[in-house]
């Protein structure tokens, strides 16, 4: 009788151990499933936000590639505008500045 109801106990484990590993398994195909999906999702939406950009550049390429010659003409006399205001504030401040240093250089601190 203790031999039977042994057999029926490592029975029991065996279908249950069984069971487990059918649950585990089937808890691994999912997630894998899942994985796959949502590597999918994420390759579509990249695609997607990569052929957006793409669209918003080809559109301002072409926007700016009209009026290139005016941007740079523009861009130079705003160049040449901010070089000559550093020059005037250069020359208006040089003598204040180098007055300033030569006090510095000829003080002696203890």
């Amino acid at each position: 009788m203790e031999s039977n109801s042994r057999q029926g106990g490592i029975q029991l484990l065996l279908t249950a151990e069984q069971e487990a590993q059918h649950i585990v398994n089937s808890a691994r195909n999912a997630k894998l499933a899942r994985l796959k999906q949502a590597k999918e999702e994420a390759e579509k939406e990249v695609s997607e936000h990569r052929a957006h950009i793409e669209a918003e550049f080809q559109r301002k390429v072409v926007a700016t590639s009209g009026d290139s010659g005016s941007n740079v003409k523009r861009l130079e006399q705003e160049t040449d505008a901010k070089i000559q205001h550093l020059k005037s504030e250069t020359s208006r401040i040089s003598y204040d500045v180098v007055n300033m240093l030569l006090k510095h250089v000829n003080t002696v601190k203890n």
